[in-house]
């Protein structure tokens, strides 16, 4: 065994079937893979990593274990999917996320092939099958709920360091005290009432955290910036491009963006490392848009589509204009029931906070359309025309 200090958990042990996966290649590279992409260009600290986090993870997963008195192998399993969770992303987290769907049909999450030609043997040595362990990672187990549920722990860690790298003071988020009031049944994973505050902690934590770190306007600037420098620069190299940067970490594709044979690409990984980035020509809410034709997000090559109407109506070339349209926030919604002395009713029935957090969340929604500082007033008249954005009235300033 081996301990390890962490500056969000304090000491942290590491088993001996644990350390073995965490000197693989496949997790080492973690330590190259910025936990919130480009988010360091708002907030300097937000260095951390993807390593870091699965450490957290996986610490946080054996607390969950013990307290939920798993088997040995139960145990073996769950902390070793816990910390192996996240090997799949690929440059900058989740700001290569789109490619990940759009060239390969899949996410993150789809671990299989890493594991099989990465950790099989390591995996058998330990006795933890690959397959159930992808399935834990994948949310198709009895025990995915550990990590990827209602309460889980990867979503307590990132809140938690998330918070403490930035310096944001809104992810606080009491990880020890939620996992100590979750009880586990053979109907499922059930609250005890004591935990309430505990869990609506976690939701306003997501909540708050939202529009002041995971979609600040400048990490959606800098995450378009990096989009746009890989797809130009997939059109210079062969088909199977995507396969080969997706293995890189964040240096070296960087590095390969900056020395790519596509000007465009190398230019906008020059001002992404020198941080001259592209200004907002709009940013508006639900308010100003017809937000059906966005319920679940815009794909990045109708994104594109759009920058090209909108570049060629303000006179520019495609690649000076960029559209971001994330989803419209799904509904927060806890599954997980709460027990009090007398019966189990449904989490809504005990917090009505939920349906004002859904509220709050769907008014954070923002499009944004991003061009070059010379340009913005252009593009925000041929953004209005071609996305029919309303613009706001002298009435909308007042409030």
């Amino acid at each position: 065994m081996k301990i390890i200090k962490d500056p969000v958990h304090g000491y942290v042990e590491v088993e001996d079937f644990a350390l073995a996966l965490l000197d693989s290649p496949v997790l080492q590279r973690l330590r190259y893979i910025k936990q919130l992409g480009f988010s360091y260009l708002v907030y300097p600290g937000a260095n951390h990593t993807r390593f870091e986090h699965s450490l957290g993870t996986m610490f946080l997963a054996g607390v969950a274990s013990r307290r939920f008195g798993l088997s040995d192998h139960e145990h073996t399993l769950v902390v070793a999917a816990a910390l192996l969770h996240d090997i799949g992303h690929g440059p900058f987290s989740h700001a290569s996320e789109p490619f990940i769907e759009k060239f390969l049909q899949r996410t993150h999450d789809d671990i299989d092939i890493l594991v099989e030609e990465q950790l099989g043997y390591t995996l058998s040595e330990w006795g933890i099958d690959s397959s159930e362990l992808c399935a834990v990672v994948k949310g198709k187990h009895p025990l995915s709920g550990i990590i990827h549920g209602d309460l889980d722990v990867d979503r307590m860690d990132y809140l938690l360091r998330d918070a403490y790298y930035t310096g944001a003071p809104y992810g606080s988020v009491d990880a020890q005290r939620l996992i100590r009031h979750l009880i586990r049944t053979s109907e499922g994973t059930v609250l005890d009432e004591n935990g309430v505050n505990a869990a609506e902690s976690l939701l306003i934590a997501r909540t708050l955290m939202r529009p002041t770190v995971y979609f600040h306007h400048v990490s959606r600037i800098g995450e378009s910036m990096f989009q746009l420098a890989v797809l130009e620069h997939l059109d210079r190299v062969e088909k199977d491009g995507f396969q080969h940067i997706l293995r890189m970490d964040d240096a070296t594709c960087m590095h390969a963006l900056r020395t790519s044979e596509n000007s465009i690409a190398r230019d906008l990984a020059l001002r992404l490392y020198e941080r001259r980035l592209y200004k907002r020509a709009l940013y508006v809410g639900s308010d100003q848009v017809n937000t059906t034709l966005f319920e679940q997000g815009v794909p990045i090559e109708k994104c594109r589509e759009f920058a090209a109407r909108i570049a060629s109506k303000a006179g520019l070339l495609s690649h000076e204009v960029l559209v971001d349209i994330p989803s419209i926030p799904s509904e927060m919604s806890l599954g997980v029931r709460v027990k009090n002395r007398h019966t189990v009713v449904g989490f809504k029935e005990i917090s009505p906070r939920i349906r004002t957090l859904n509220a709050t969340r769907r008014e954070q929604w923002r499009l944004g359309v991003y061009t070059l500082p010379e340009y913005q007033d252009t593009v925000a008249e041929a953004g209005c025309e071609v996305l029919y954005i309303r613009k706001p009235t002298r009435q909308d300033t007042l409030f």
